[in-house]
């Protein structure tokens, strides 16, 4: 598998980040827009995968090919960029700002959201023939997903609000570790294996990832589903930018550069031991 070691491979993601804080307004964005159309492509083959066979187990087992195959591509995802860029600020890179980073994260979430909602058009327009009829069964799920997963949480007010919030973190604990996964080996089976794990779990267990839901909100709209524009930024998408935001840089970036490049002293063993008066 060519494994790297933790030290190596949390240097990658430090160095990484740097890299996409400097790139270009117009390579940022295009491997942004990328990256949030396949993942929609796969969240709508995953969907599809569910309505058919009515095992959601199958779905989850085989989302993962569309996050592998964006991040094989060099494609950027809002959830990873949110772990990345910011480590290159904390390891003070030489002309790494906060400026830097909140513009890269801007451009990804433009990108990440334009791609997706391509995707979402084209799935509204297939499952409904040019909307010239109802969805189909699967048009009709990703309906009923965007009315739950807002008007759902909005029905329990502050305690819905909450674990949207949470959801959202747990998600990107999982998907930032995927992200982690595409640098921990050199080869491309390696690869593959190490990021598909982390992306099972947050697919399966319903976690709220921002960019999956700028395809499945918007799509749900287009099929007329019974909820608003308003409903999916306030009850879903901005809630779950937060989380991802929180969860992910809390739990992945800062945890492995703290103990990874950061590291504490060693116990020194040999010293003398302390003797406390009785």
């Amino acid at each position: 598998m060519s494994y790297l070691v933790p030290s190596e491979f949390v240097t990658k993601m430090v160095d990484a980040g740097e890299s996409k804080i400097f790139m270009s307004t117009r390579d940022t964005v295009i491997r942004a827009y990328m990256a949030g159309a396949i993942l929609a492509l796969a969240a709508w083959f995953a969907v599809t995968i569910n309505v058919n066979t009515g095992q959601p187990i199958v779905g989850a087992l085989l989302f993962p090919v569309g996050f592998s195959m964006l991040y094989l591509l060099g494609f950027d995802l809002l959830t990873g960029v949110f772990v990345l860029t910011p480590l290159a600020l904390i390891d003070k890179r030489p002309g790494v700002t906060l400026y830097g980073v909140l513009r890269n994260w801007g451009l990804v979430f433009i990108g990440n959201f334009a791609g997706a909602l391509t995707v979402a058009f084209m799935m509204a327009f297939v499952t409904t023939f040019g909307f010239t009829q109802d969805p189909d069964k699967v048009g009709a799920a990703l309906g009923n997903i965007g009315e739950s997963r807002t008007l759902g949480y909005a029905s329990h007010g502050a305690a819905g609000m909450v674990t949207l919030f949470i959801r959202g973190m747990l998600c990107n604990w999982m998907v930032s570790t995927g992200v982690v996964g595409a640098m921990i080996s050199t080869t491309v089976p390696g690869k593959v294996i190490a990021m598909w794990m982390p992306i099972l779990v947050f697919f399966y267990m319903v976690f709220e990832h921002s960019v999956v839901n700028m395809f499945l909100f918007p799509s749900g709209l287009m099929l007329h589903a019974k909820f608003s524009i308003m409903d999916y930024f306030i009850w879903n998408e901005i809630p779950t930018v937060l989380g991802n935001l929180v969860g992910g840089l809390s739990f992945t970036g800062l945890t492995l550069y703290a103990t990874h490049v950061r590291t504490a002293p060693k116990r020194d063993t040999k010293a003398a031991p302390v003797r406390v008066a009785v």
